[in-house]
């Protein structure tokens, strides 16, 4: 039976429920041909079905990354695509999979930053967590470190205390500096925002 048949919009639903019942369905059941379908799919002439594909798919890849890593190719070419949707549901179905897939998403990270600075917010929020997760792989570092001090640096102020929590974990004494002064940058920006005093109160805490 086809799992197109599943979807929400097949479904005639407005939520996301059945999509993340789907997802759930063919991540317990490791069914590679359920993602092959909707990989297919998301060149449906259903531009719903597009999009609850897409949905789908990331969906898979938090539960489980290895089902849609080899599908790296395809997500990457939906980041040009004119529907907002399907570029944000791209980058985040990429970003479940970049630590399976490292090797295949930093040949195209320029591409994937480009992407970021004229997509939305969550476009962003996913290109930055990816320039996280390859920052922790050593052969990656140090470009990937060097992009992510420039979405520091130029991110909008309210997105700057999550994406430094965010960054945390792949601190080190070689890269703790430059990550500290381009925060302590930003504090006007902070301030001026009204930033909570916990956001305010990492960066002091970083330089302790």
């Amino acid at each position: 039976m086809s799992k197109i048949s599943k979807l929400a919009s097949s479904l005639g639903k407005r939520d996301e429920k059945p999509n993340q019942l789907l997802a759930e369905e063919i991540s317990e059941k490791n069914d590679v041909n359920a993602v092959k379908e909707l990989i297919e799919n998301l060149h449906n002439k259903n531009k719903d079905i597009q999009s609850d594909c897409i949905k789908v798919l990331y969906e898979i890849g938090e539960r489980k990354p290895s089902l849609i890593k080899d599908y790296a190719k395809e997500f990457i070419s939906l980041l040009d695509n004119k529907s907002n949707r399907l570029q944000w549901g791209a980058m985040t179905a990429l970003d479940t999979i970049a630590n399976e897939n490292k090797t295949a998403i930093f040949k195209v990270l320029p591409k994937i930053m480009a992407i970021a600075e004229s997509g939305s917010v969550i476009t962003r929020d996913h290109a930055v967590n990816i320039l996280i997760k390859l920052c922790a792989e050593k052969k990656f570092s140090e470009d990937a470190f060097v992009l992510l001090i420039e979405q520091l640096k130029n991110c909008p102020t309210n997105q700057l205390p999550m994406y430094a929590e965010n960054a945390m974990p792949i601190m080190n004494e070689r890269n703790k500096p430059i990550f500290i002064k381009t925060l302590t940058s930003r504090l006007y920006d902070i301030e001026k925002e009204e930033a909570s005093g916990e956001s305010c109160g990492e960066v002091e805490g970083l330089s302790g």
